[in-house]
């Protein structure tokens, strides 16, 4: 393979001149990658710690995953949902048998699997809880990261996110994240559901204080409410549990998936709930051409059952204690503060050494990808194929950063 100097530098132009900037990656362009490793079009390699924010948590062209979709690929990709095709009712039961539950709704992306249970939420307050037509509410948490459509910026509390982009979709009330008396307030006659991340990744891998989620639990059991958790990103093995909801052994009515469902390899998000919640969506009322599509399916379908052995999870726990093992240590040294669960950490710089973005881009010098959120935290999420050999590579190069 012939290499250019000046490849990198080219691309990052030419993509600037075509792509609209509503993101700002990294100068590395990648093409290549393999377990928790990638490669850059100069031929040299770096340690993922990024993991496509928790959608890659199988690694980089997972064997298992790849040969799934290339089986696939080879028979039939899309059918739209119009007619059956052989792998959905494998992967809805395969999936819904993984949560607990009965009926899953395939979409694409986490965006649509929000969306989806919102309007979910509303019909239910209308048809089975009661609530006056066009009066139903959601109850939300500040900080929140739940994609970036119309009606879930309307509720979005970062300025970034949100500004500029009104009139903004009504129906949805605000509480501090963590704070369960504050939301206990906020309750009242129109509401029909409560939608948080178990754990807040974008707003930097905040998790709530203990009983937290167990809370939600009972102020939605004794008050009518449907208890919506987000585990698109904290979901299917990052955190050491196949949902984070499991550390307070909290079963919410409705999952919202998506990320790692698709093995990094398609999009794939899903709904998943019983009868009674998800039973009030009928034909014509809402759908995707491509959510449920074979070769999502098929994905879909390899993921789940790797979950079902616990392996990964169990991986994610143990890699992830070492991991906070060894950041806690950089508490004081140009680290404000470590959090985290499973293999999944939000790291707080010292704003008075450098920001977040600085902080990776001193990172990628030495080989590792992370990526900063409010400026001076960054997140580490890398793939569970990564090893404890690999993660003091990634904590010893921020620690040389830091320095």
């Amino acid at each position: 393979m012939t290499i250019h100097a000046n490849r990198t530098d080219e691309l990052i132009s030419l993509t600037e001149q075509s792509t609209a900037h509503n993101y700002h990656p990294l100068p590395v362009v990648i093409t290549e990658g393999t377990g928790a490793w990638v490669t850059d079009v100069e031929g040299r390699q770096y340690l993922d710690c990024l993991a496509a924010y928790s959608a890659i948590n199988f690694g980089h062209r997972n064997p298992v995953i790849v040969d799934a979709v290339r089986a696939q690929l080879e028979r039939i990709t899309l059918t739209s949902r119009a007619f059956h095709h052989d792998l959905l009712g494998p992967f809805t039961g395969q999936l819904a048998a993984l949560t607990g539950k009965n009926l899953v709704l395939p979409m694409n992306t986490g965006a649509e699997a929000v969306e989806t249970g919102i309007k979910v939420a509303r019909k239910w307050g209308y048809e089975v809880k009661g609530v006056p037509e066009d009066s139903a509410t959601i109850i939300v948490a500040d900080g929140n990261f739940h994609g970036r459509t119309i009606s879930i910026v309307s509720f979005s509390t970062d300025d970034a996110a949100r500004t500029h982009f009104g009139p903004y979709t009504p129906g949805f009330h605000v509480v501090p994240y963590g704070d369960a008396p504050a939301l206990a307030d906020a309750i009242d006659d129109t509401t029909v559901a409560v939608l948080i991340e178990p754990i807040q990744g974008e707003a930097g891998v905040v998790v709530p204080p203990d009983g937290y989620l167990s809370r939600v639990r009972q102020l939605c059991d004794a008050r009518g409410l449907l208890f919506i958790a987000d585990e698109i990103q904290s979901g299917l093995g990052r955190t050491g549990t196949t949902f984070a909801c499991e550390y307070e052994n909290v079963v919410p009515d409705l999952y919202l998936l998506g990320k790692a469902l698709g093995g990094g390899i398609v999009p794939v998000s899903a709904v998943v709930g019983d009868a009674d919640v998800l039973g009030v969506i009928h034909p014509g009322e809402h759908g995707s051409t491509f959510g449920g599509n074979p070769l999502a399916c098929a994905a879909g379908q390899a993921v789940v059952e790797m979950l079902h052995t616990g392996e990964w999870q169990a991986r994610a726990a143990e890699l992830g204690a070492h991991l906070m093992d060894r950041l806690q240590p950089l508490v004081g040294r140009g680290v404000h503060d470590v959090r985290g669960r499973g293999l999944w950490a939000g790291v707080d710089i010292d704003p008075a050494l450098m920001t977040g973005r600085e902080a990776c881009e001193a990172l990628l010098a030495e080989g590792i990808l992370a990526k900063d959120t409010h400026g001076s935290t960054i997140r580490l999420a890398p793939p569970l194929v990564i090893t404890p050999e690999e993660i003091d590579m990634a904590v010893d190069a921020l620690a040389r950063v830091l320095r």
